[in-house]
């Protein structure tokens, strides 16, 4: 499934020059022309990264990347604005919590790069929340055997590091030479069967 970038501005001209700009790209654009539209989008599709405006009718960028911060936590908020400002950064930063501050005409390359590593991180971040899910299954599991057969999960180990296995049941060495007897059968039994 490809990721998705939400580009939202109030400037057809600009949401038509990205989507020029970033068709090769291996990420799918979806775009909003304000920020009620961009969040009737969030509530119905999955967004990774959403780059706005900071100018905009209704509702400002860093008003519409703070509500989609406190609704959507994992989507990447970047701004992309043609009125910088210290005050309008700061906001977006403090209120949007965003990772990137753009202003127009952005740079593409830059743009490009940015999102990819923004798409990267936050790909890292969910592979790293499902091995941390499993590792605590996994954990979970063990100590749920634990319980029901204690010292079941012990592991003894020589001075070289090399796992030691107890031999309750006759001589390790016994018991291989006895499955290689038995796979020795079985292969007899086989080719006699192919004969007839």
């Amino acid at each position: 499934m490809l990721q998705k970038v939400l580009f939202v501005d109030d400037e057809p001209q600009v949401l038509a020059s990205l989507q020029r700009a970033l068709r090769r790209e291996p990420f799918e654009i979806v775009v909003a022309g304000s920020a009620q539209e961009a969040l009737a989008i969030l509530e119905r599709e999955t967004v990774d990264v959403v780059v706005s405006d900071e100018e905009m009718p209704g509702m400002s960028g860093s008003e519409l990347l703070a509500e989609i911060y406190r609704l959507y936590p994992d989507t990447v908020r970047m701004i992309l604005t043609g009125k910088a400002s210290l005050e309008g950064a700061i906001k977006a930063i403090n209120e949007g919590q965003i990772s990137r501050f753009f202003t127009k005409p952005a740079n593409t390359i830059d743009l490009v790069v940015t999102i990819r590593q923004a798409l990267q991180q936050k790909a890292l971040m969910c592979e790293s929340r499902r091995l941390l899910r499993a590792a605590r299954d996994q954990s979970s599991l063990l100590e749920e055997l634990e319980r029901r057969q204690p010292g079941i999960s012990a592991i003894q180990r020589d001075t070289a590091g090399r796992i030691l296995i107890e031999e309750e049941q006759g001589d390790f060495n016994s018991l291989i030479q006895e499955i290689q007897q038995q796979v020795k059968k079985s292969e007899r039994a086989l080719s006699l069967r192919k004969r007839k």
